[in-house]
């Protein structure tokens, strides 16, 4: 059986035919033909499928699509404003923190919410913010980079 699930997507309303077992992941990925959480592990633990669901980090291979019923999702395609990148996809360019790109929309987002809660946070609150999100590429180091400058404010934000 199907059933019609409404949320809010990247700021826009949406409306999509969900299955009782459909991931969010699945219908972001393969109803809504939104590309950047990527399917990596299934199971939760390697981070690439990470979306904001209200503003915290979730895992969208974990979590069913009939739970967002009535809320706000956002995936990194939600964050550029009028063609303009985000500090944060700015400063992952910048600081070369996106070598594959496959891990890169989920590293951004949970940044993305930690930034969002604690704008000048340390090194240690960065590395446990990402501390869910796999690199196979290694750059850790770069991730720190660009999030630390963000928090410096060497990006500013781009207004609507």
């Amino acid at each position: 059986m199907k059933y019609i699930l409404s949320f809010v997507l990247n700021g826009q309303p949406v409306d999509v035919l969900a299955e009782p077992t459909d991931t969010l992941l699945d219908v972001l990925r393969e109803k809504l033909r939104v590309m950047s959480p990527k399917r990596g592990c299934d199971e939760g633990d390697c981070g690439a499928c990470t979306v904001l669901l209200n503003g915290e980090p979730v895992r969208s291979c974990l979590t069913l699509a009939l739970s967002v019923a009535g809320q706000e999702v956002m995936t990194v395609e939600g964050l550029s404003k009028n063609g303009k990148l985000h500090p944060l996809q700015r400063a992952f360019h910048e600081h070369y923190a996106a070598q594959c790109g496959f891990c890169t929309p989920g590293m951004i987002l949970a940044a993305k919410a930690l930034l969002d809660k604690n704008p000048h946070p340390t090194r240690e609150e960065i590395v446990e913010a990402i501390s869910g999100n796999l690199c196979r590429c290694g750059t850790y180091q770069e991730v720190l980079e660009a999030v630390q400058a963000v928090a410096r404010g060497e990006y500013a934000e781009v207004k609507e």
